[in-house]
This record gives C-alpha cells, sequence and structure tokens, in this order.
C-alpha cells in the first residue's frame, strides 16, 4: 500500500458518498404512505452528514496530490419504502466497511489525523445503520 492506493481508494469512498448524498435525496422524493413524512425527513436529513464526509474525502484527496472524482457511483434502484430502507442500510454497512479498512491503511501509512477522521466517519455511518435497524423492525 502506497499514497497514491490509498488516493484511489479515497476516491472509491468518495463515489461512494456521492451516491449516498444522491441515494438520500431520491429516496426523500419517493417514498409514500403512511410513513411518507417520517421517511422523507429521515433520510432528508442524512444528506448533511454524508455531504461533510464527501468535502472532506475530496479536501484530502487533494492534499495528497490526487484529482477528486465528481462521479458518483449508481444509486440502487428499488420499489417501496421498505426496499429503500433495505438499500440503505446495504450502503451503511459497506460504508462501516470500507472506512475501517480505510483507517488501517491511513494509519500503515503514517496519516494519524486521517485514520481518526474515519474512524469518526465509522461511527457516523454506524448510528446510520442502527436507525435504519430500527425503522426494519416495524415491518
Amino acid at each position: 500500500m502506497d499514497t497514491k492506493q490509498l488516493i484511489d481508494l479515497l476516491n472509491q469512498d468518495l463515489a461512494n458518498e456521492l451516491m449516498a448524498i444522491m441515494q438520500y435525496l431520491h429516496y426523500a422524493a419517493r417514498v409514500d404512505g403512511p410513513y411518507r413524512l417520517v421517511l422523507r425527513d429521515f433520510f432528508s436529513a442524512e444528506i448533511n452528514e454524508e455531504k461533510e464526509h464527501a468535502l472532506y474525502l475530496a479536501e484530502k484527496i487533494i492534499t495528497l496530490g490526487g484529482d477528486a472524482t465528481c462521479v458518483p457511483n449508481a444509486v440502487p434502484k428499488v420499489q417501496g419504502n421498505k426496499a429503500m430502507l433495505e438499500a440503505v442500510y446495504e450502503s451503511e454497512l459497506q460504508a462501516i466497511h470500507d472506512y475501517t479498512e480505510r483507517s488501517k491503511q491511513a494509519d500503515s501509512l503514517g496519516f494519524k489525523a486521517l485514520s481518526l477522521k474515519l474512524e469518526e466517519f465509522i461511527v457516523d455511518e454506524t448510528r446510520h445503520k442502527e436507525e435504519v435497524e430500527r425503522l426494519l423492525k416495524g415491518w
């Protein structure tokens, strides 16, 4: 693992954060039924935190000498409120896994501040995952 490889992996994380912003925005607009207002507010509230993650990653990639991507990964196309929550749950699990790996990789390269910031992202994504778990218990 070298800095170039780390930058490439951080760009994958950035593409996932950009996707998450679009995913939450898209799902907030699409929810319907008796839980529409609650789910719309839930999805909308997550956008800002994902935006902050994306901004940090973009700035760090540039600081490390890379070129930050502006191309998001594709938003999972699903139908129905429960399927939207399940897709978000899977995205959060993936983010937790990826940031856990990235934190270790950053630490191994001596980027302690980056490693610690990614640990904060793990806390954020775990909180999101747990909220979605609780929402899904009602289905």
